[in-house]
Order: C-alpha cells, then sequence, then structure tokens
C-alpha cells in the first residue's frame, strides 16, 4: 500500500516558518498596527470625510480646472516618457553586448575592455534608476521652482534609467545571429540594429514602454503632491481644504487615465501580437 505522507512537506513547513521569521523583524520595523484603523476617533473621521465624496463635484468652473490638470497631467507623463526614450536608447546601445564586435565569434575571446568600457554605462544607468521620481521630484522644485517642469526632468531620468537597463536585456535576449552576420560582413553598428536587433525586440520594446507610460501618469500624479504641478497637485490642494467632493471627481479621473492607459496597451498588444 502507498504512503499518503507528501514527501515535500517537512521542507515547505520548514520554509513557510523561516519566511514567518524574517518577516516579522519587517513588521515591528515598520511598525504596522491596524488597531488604528479601528479606532472609534479615527473611525468617525474617516466616515466624515468619505461621506463628503459623494455626489462628486462637477460644477462647470470646477471640471474646467480638472480638465486642464487631467491634460497637464498626461503631458508631464509624455514629455517626460520622451525625455527619458532620448536618455534610454543611446545608453541602452552602449551598454549592450548585443553590438559588440569584439563579442563576435572570430576564434578569439572577447577583449576583456570592450566589457570594461560597458560598465561606466551600467553604472549610470543604475544612478538615474536608483533614486526614486519623488526624491528627483523635490530636488527639481528646489532648483526649477514649482510646476510641471521639475515632473518631466524626474520622470525623464528615472525612467531613463529603468528603459535603458530594459531595453539592453531585451537587445540581449533576441536571435543575434542576424546581427553578428551583419556585423561580421561589415555592416556599421547602427545598421545591424535597424535591420538585425530592432525586428525581433520591437513588440516588446514598444509594450513595455506603454506599460512605462502608465506608470508615468501614475508618478506624475504622485509627484504632484511636492508641488510638480498635474492632478496631483489639485488633490493635495482639496485634502487640505478637506473638499472630499473635488477630491472624488479627480479620484474617478485619475481612473480613467489609467483604464485608458491599460486599454491601450492591449489593443497595441494585439497589434503586435
Amino acid at each position: 500500500m502507498l504512503s499518503q505522507r507528501d514527501p515535500a512537506a517537512l521542507p515547505r513547513v520548514l520554509l513557510t516558518l523561516l519566511a514567518l521569521a524574517l518577516l516579522w523583524p519587517g513588521l515591528v520595523l515598520s511598525e504596522l498596527n491596524l488597531a488604528v484603523l479601528f479606532d472609534a476617533g479615527n473611525l468617525g473621521n474617516m466616515g466624515q470625510f468619505l461621506s463628503s465624496f459623494w455626489p462628486p463635484a462637477h460644477d462647470p468652473e470646477f471640471l474646467q480646472l480638472l480638465a486642464q490638470a487631467t491634460l497637464q497631467t498626461l503631458a508631464i507623463a509624455t514629455a517626460g516618457m520622451s525625455l527619458a526614450l532620448l536618455l534610454a536608447i543611446p545608453l541602452a546601445l552602449l551598454a549592450t553586448r548585443a553590438l559588440s564586435i569584439s563579442a563576435l565569434p572570430r576564434g578569439g575571446q572577447p577583449a576583456w575592455w570592450a566589457s570594461a568600457l560597458r560598465w561606466p554605462v551600467k553604472g549610470l544607468l543604475i544612478v538615474l534608476r536608483s533614486v526614486p521620481e519623488i526624491v528627483w521630484a523635490l530636488l527639481f522644485v528646489r532648483a526649477v521652482g514649482l510646476g510641471p517642469t521639475a515632473g518631466v526632468l524626474a520622470i525623464g531620468i528615472t525612467y531613463g534609467g529603468m528603459l535603458g537597463k530594459v531595453y539592453g536585456e531585451i537587445f540581449e535576449s533576441t536571435d543575434l545571429r542576424p546581427t553578428r552576420a551583419l556585423l561580421l560582413a561589415g555592416s556599421p553598428r547602427l545598421s545591424a540594429f535597424a535591420y538585425g536587433v530592432l525586428p525581433n525586440a520591437a513588440g516588446e520594446i514598444l509594450s513595455y514602454s506603454v506599460y512605462r507610460w502608465e506608470c508615468a501618469i501614475r508618478a506624475s500624479v504622485i509627484m504632484g503632491f511636492v508641488g510638480a504641478g498635474g492632478l496631483g497637485q489639485q488633490i493635495d490642494l482639496s485634502l487640505r481644504m478637506f473638499a472630499g467632493a473635488e477630491v472624488a471627481s479627480m479620484l474617478l479621473t485619475f481612473l480613467a487615465l489609467v483604464l485608458l492607459a491599460d486599454l491601450l496597451s492591449r489593443w497595441l498588444r494585439g497589434r503586435l501580437a
């Protein structure tokens, strides 16, 4: 008779206990206390504020202000992504091994100096994406003042590092045989990239870029809380004035923006599939 005992039960239990043991210090350090949500005073304050969300504000003067803030949010996200692409594409080409002539199969080992030259570019990409965009926004607000310029620069720098890293990995994950054949035939690197790498990587690059544009919309709203313009700045002002109806209208608008970006991403994936 076969045993009904799971031989992997003990390792799973041990791994679960280890995960809980590692999670507990994190919960302690984060000072998580869910009991405050159910405090009578806090529940009353939250209930009073949430009750003011309905009906959402819809007077003409406010809707005009909301439309302007929404367009500004879209402009910040789009301009920031454009700046990020201007940074990411050249840096990704410099950091990737896909276009490395020294790595071509000519019977020898790749030159060590070719790899060493790529490390400063990879280091720059790490620096750009390591600092959160909200921190860059705070720095640029100090430098250029309040307004959408700080948000555009913050998104451009942070997302430039993110896109550069991912683009480089996408370039290296494609079939490199056409690219290497072109390079061995004496083709310039840009031509080898355009005809060897890009056709295989275009779909994945476009899909990830649209996803990052969706993230940029959310980031532009968050950065508005530090004075970078857009919907976030208006939400911050309405929260300070306890104008729940205005906050509800802006949250619904933000939800519509994210849904629009998601639909656009799905449509593009369907066209490229």
